[in-house]
């Protein structure tokens, strides 16, 4: 989707600057979709508080569905750099935000991505901007965990790539079974990862508070 908009919000009693980005068609059709939706289920939207809100729901979807705009093999090549380097690297607790395909609600928490390097490493700001990439989609967090390891996988040729996800579902807290504390967790392994003594080293390490 082509970006054609840019709306630089600056609130001078609290100071700060707020970018959006969007694209102008996509919101006008996405609005008018949403204004029909809050008809559905019986609101006015000619009163105050939503008669806005269509537009605003608009610019937000696309915000969190930015995801789309990204090619998360790029991102791991525009960093990589030759090393001789070849123990585990973790990046731990990327926390994520992302949308669950088959409700359209919010499911968050934390990634954990480790890789064994095989020559080559990668800026470490550009682990968490690949599962960036992933979660800002419509997802299931089981495909995602498997999205992140093999990009990771495919572009740095690693020795081993290993990826743990734990979140919590909006669609089991507030609908549905309505379990308010349960979380669920993803993992997927390649190469060195897949022996259990170094798989269980990472399991350690991720959860362990070494700072």
């Amino acid at each position: 989707m082509k970006i054609i908009s840019k709306g630089n919000g600056i609130d001078e009693d609290f100071g700060y600057v707020r970018i959006d980005s969007w694209n102008d068609e996509a919101t006008v059709k996405i609005a008018e979709h949403y204004k029909e939706i809050l008809k559905l289920i019986g609101e006015d939207v000619t009163r105050e508080g939503l008669e806005k809100t269509p537009v605003r729901i608009a610019k937000a979807v696309q915000f969190m569905m930015q995801g789309y705009n990204s090619d998360p093999a790029e991102i791991i090549k525009s960093a990589l750099f030759k090393e001789d380097y070849k123990e585990m690297v973790i990046v731990k607790d990327i926390d994520l935000y992302s949308m669950c395909e088959h409700h359209m609600l919010p499911f968050y928490g934390k990634a954990h991505v480790a890789y064994i390097p095989n020559e080559y490493i990668t800026g470490l700001s550009k682990i968490a901007r690949v599962v960036e990439a992933y979660s800002r989609r419509m997802q299931v967090q089981e495909r995602m965990t498997m999205q992140i390891r093999d990009t990771i996988e495919e572009t740095l040729k690693p020795l081993g790539v290993a990826v743990v996800i734990e979140a919590s579902h909006m669609c089991m807290r507030i609908r549905g079974v309505q379990k308010q504390n349960s979380v669920t967790t993803t993992s997927a392994f390649t190469g060195a990862f897949t022996n259990a003594k170094t798989r269980e080293e990472f399991i350690h390490l991720i959860g362990a508070n070494l700072i």
